[in-house]
């Protein structure tokens, strides 16, 4: 048990780091000053485990263990000195931000076992705290929100945090459950970056005239 909740801790510092990284990089776009970078990879890297772990009832990580913070900080500060040196920061935000929705869907829905959760409110868990770091990250630096475009985005951390679970409920190893549900996660989202992978969208119909109205009524 003592390594299983070690191996978490480090998922979600590792995935803190990675989503704090994101926000300094929408910082760097946006030409904030330091404390911006800081105040935005911050909020980006903590927002949506803040969110679960007050859903689930429990002490919010980053108070318990001041590391995350110190960890978001210092990534924040990082991107301040070193984003100029990467060409393309949008690419590389976009797959800094799918590594971190892999990583955070299947360590939310983790944690969301862990309290006790059901399979079903620990997916929850899972995509709540993959989608609202990015949520927020876009609010705040006034970027279009990633979850609404047409690309898939949602849909591969469900997809990662069912197998999880899934492969939790049929007895895998935690550690190889976590990395069915993050790879399926990053290879979804992947795949969206690369082919532009979407789901049907809703078509708006024109509704009835009033001549078919009248038409069916009198059919009655």
């Amino acid at each position: 048990m003592q390594t299983l909740t070690s191996a978490l801790t480090v998922v979600d510092l590792v995935a803190s780091a990675v989503f704090a990284i994101t926000g300094a990089l929408v910082a760097s776009r946006k030409q904030m000053d330091i404390v911006g970078f800081c105040w935005l990879g911050l909020v980006t890297g903590i927002g949506g485990g803040t969110v679960r772990d007050l859903l689930l009832g429990l002490p919010v990580f980053w108070v318990r263990e001041p590391a995350y913070v110190i960890v978001c900080l210092a990534a924040s500060v990082a991107v301040y000195f070193g984003a100029h040196v990467l060409g393309s920061r949008y690419r590389v935000l976009v797959w800094l931000d799918a590594i971190g929705l892999a990583l955070v869907s299947v360590g939310g829905a983790a944690k969301g076992l862990d309290a006790g959760a059901g399979p079903v409110n620990a997916i929850v868990m899972g995509v709540i705290t993959a989608a609202l770091g990015g949520i927020i990250r876009d609010i705040l630096g006034q970027e279009p929100s990633i979850i609404l475009r047409k690309e898939i985005y949602v849909t591969a951390s469900v997809a990662g945090a069912i197998c999880f679970v899934a492969a939790s409920g049929l007895g895998a190893p935690r550690t190889a459950a976590m990395m069915l549900g993050f790879f399926l996660t990053l290879g979804v989202r992947g795949g969206a970056i690369v082919y532009g992978w979407s789901l049907p969208t809703y078509r708006s119909r024109p509704g009835r005239t009033m001549e078919e109205i009248a038409a069916r009524k009198g059919q009655k």
